[in-house]
């Protein structure tokens, strides 16, 4: 009876193994066959059918961007005058209507775009006033420069020193002068009429 009983108990210990043994494979199986769905020809046709489906999106989205003006603008201008046989005060009053309009549309331009930067002026506010409860360095904005200006400003001012340089050393240079010497480097010249009374007092002395 023991024997027996161990005998059941490997049996039954090997069956389960072969039960386990059995799932692993299968699951290795169903890998496998997973791996190898997509087929160059599937993969082909799915590429197809993606970028169909993408044009055709992008159809629509231009569609209704292009209706959405429409309707922008006909709501802003108003419907589209007809021109044909009209008289010039008609003309007249029509291109008053549209100034006007045009004029009421840049002033809300204007209110816009004051509201827009004073807002972005706020929140600059508030971000250096958070920054400094906070305690830490608010890094400015720098102004970008194109490196092509900066070097076409360096190049003007190599050509200015050059000019100046060669018009120093194409000045000739002269002979000493006294046209700019100062009063006291020019010497005194005597009038004719001094010297010949200096030399009669000479001959009288004698």
């Amino acid at each position: 009876m023991a024997d027996d009983a161990k005998q059941k108990a490997l049996d039954e210990k090997e069956r389960k193994k072969a039960e386990v043994r059995a799932r692993l494979e299968a699951a290795a199986a169903g890998k496998k066959a997973k791996k190898g769905f997509m087929t160059p020809a599937r993969k082909k046709k799915l590429r197809t059918l993606l970028r169909k489906k993408a044009a055709e999106e992008l159809k629509r989205e231009q569609e209704r961007k292009a209706e959405e003006r429409k309707k922008t603008i006909a709501s802003r201008c108003g419907p589209q005058k007809n021109l044909d046989g009209i008289n010039e005060a008609e003309l007249i009053n029509i291109c008053k209507e549209y100034h006007d309009r045009i004029a009421e549309l840049e002033g809300q331009k204007y209110d816009m775009e004051f509201q827009a930067r004073h807002k972005e002026y706020k929140i600059n506010e508030l971000n250096i006033q958070v920054s400094d409860l906070r305690g830490k360095f608010v890094k400015p904005v720098l102004k970008k420069v194109s490196r092509f200006e900066y070097g076409k400003f360096e190049k003007l001012m190599r050509a200015a020193k050059k000019a100046d340089n060669d018009f120093r050393t194409n000045l000739k240079s002269v002979g000493p002068s006294t046209k700019y010497k100062l009063e006291d480097d020019v010497k005194e010249s005597k009038p004719e009429w001094a010297a010949g009374v200096k030399e009669a007092a000479k001959k009288g002395e004698e």
